[in-house]
């Protein structure tokens, strides 16, 4: 139903631009800085303007930067504006790795919503908005009351895994509808969680917008902006369940994964690593806490001799050329502490009251 409604809210979005207008859109990127493409107003997308400009910004833009705006690349632009393409590689990946572990947590919650057919009911909570330094992202659900007792096992979280892959390896597009209160409460009537967070959004602005998000026929309503497409994500897996408390409804349990973009592949042994530390509880207070205690992720030495970005990426290339894309996007989201001492570089995973050493020689 929801995904019905989703689709009629679009076509009626859709109906109040019976004309085609035009509109300037002006690139400000670095390669071909200032372009201008004129493009379909309400129609044309980021990810239209990218096609104007080559097949890399099409497979490697994640998020547009739109006026300023954080901008999905499958929603329509409105007006005349300035653009630019963000990706996993840039010096600040901070927005674009925030946008991945949404649309990590999205695919798993409609795995879970979809695991137990018919047979036991499935209540999406939310999707706790933790960064990619916490080593997991999360959705917290309520299962069926018949199911309190009952222990995910390694076959169980292999079979999660299989489904959330088959949604990547379909290549869906994540869309995105702002839609009014009312719309989206008719969508999630039977959901008093996401009730709450319907009225929560709409309270937020004065028109009672609410954003919705969909990949297929799963419709969610979440934080954004999302990535692209379910096949930017490559290493994949679902990895840990823990159960958190008890309220009117049932029993809440905090479902955990962890991923790596499929621009920046890891090493299996690496893999392995991230794994392992995701299926520790992740809080939203322990990150907070940590990152009051480390509030900069800073380059150093045990030894007290710095040691700069250059020189670390250098040595990582020299040691294990495999690890290269992953350091990147580790080093960049914070999610390390770097120290070389005798000639052994160790990667130390933050928070640092709960890290995991993995340490390289470098001879």
């Amino acid at each position: 139903m929801r995904n019905e409604l989703f689709t009629k809210e679009k076509e009626r979005q859709l109906s109040l631009h019976p004309r085609i207008e035009k509109i300037e859109v002006k690139y400000t990127g670095k390669s071909h800085s200032g372009s201008v493409f004129v493009m379909n107003k309400a129609l044309s997308t980021p990810y239209n303007c990218a096609m104007h400009l080559s097949e890399w910004h099409c497979k490697n833009s994640v998020l547009a930067f739109v006026d300023g705006e954080i901008w999905d690349m499958y929603r329509p632009l409105t007006k005349s504006c300035e653009i630019r393409f963000l990706t996993f590689k840039d010096e600040d990946p901070e927005e674009v790795n925030k946008a991945y572990w949404r649309s990590c947590a999205m695919i798993m919650a409609c795995v879970l919503k979809r695991a137990f057919k018919d047979e036991y009911s499935v209540n999406l909570v939310r999707a706790p908005e933790v960064p990619v330094i916490s080593g997991a992202f999360c959705y917290d659900v309520v299962l069926d009351n018949k199911l309190d007792d009952w222990k995910p096992t390694k076959d169980n979280f292999c079979s999660l895994t299989r489904d959330a892959k088959k949604l990547i390896h379909q290549d869906l597009p994540f869309e995105t509808l702002h839609v009014e209160a009312k719309v989206a409460r008719e969508m999630f009537q039977h959901n008093t969680y996401k009730m709450e967070m319907i009225e929560r959004k709409a309270s937020q602005n004065r028109e009672g917008i609410v954003p919705l998000h969909r990949f297929g026929d799963f419709v969610d309503v979440s934080e954004g902006p999302h990535i692209p497409r379910t096949s930017f994500c490559f290493q994949y897996e679902i990895t840990a369940a823990h159960n958190l408390r008890t309220d009117q409804s049932g029993l809440i349990r905090r479902f955990q994964g962890v991923s790596l973009p499929v621009h920046l592949k890891a090493h299996h042994t690496v893999w392995h690593k991230l794994l392992e530390r995701s299926k520790r509880l992740v809080t939203e207070e322990e990150y907070l806490e940590a990152a009051a205690q480390c509030p900069e992720a800073k380059d150093g030495t045990e030894e007290g001799k710095s040691v700069t970005n250059l020189q670390v990426f250098n040595l990582l290339c020299l040691a294990k050329p495999e690890l290269v894309s992953v350091f990147e996007f580790w080093y960049k989201s914070r999610m390390l502490r770097v120290r070389l001492c005798s000639g052994v570089l160790s990667l130390d995973c933050i928070p640092s009251i709960q890290y995991q050493r993995i340490s390289f020689g470098m001879s």
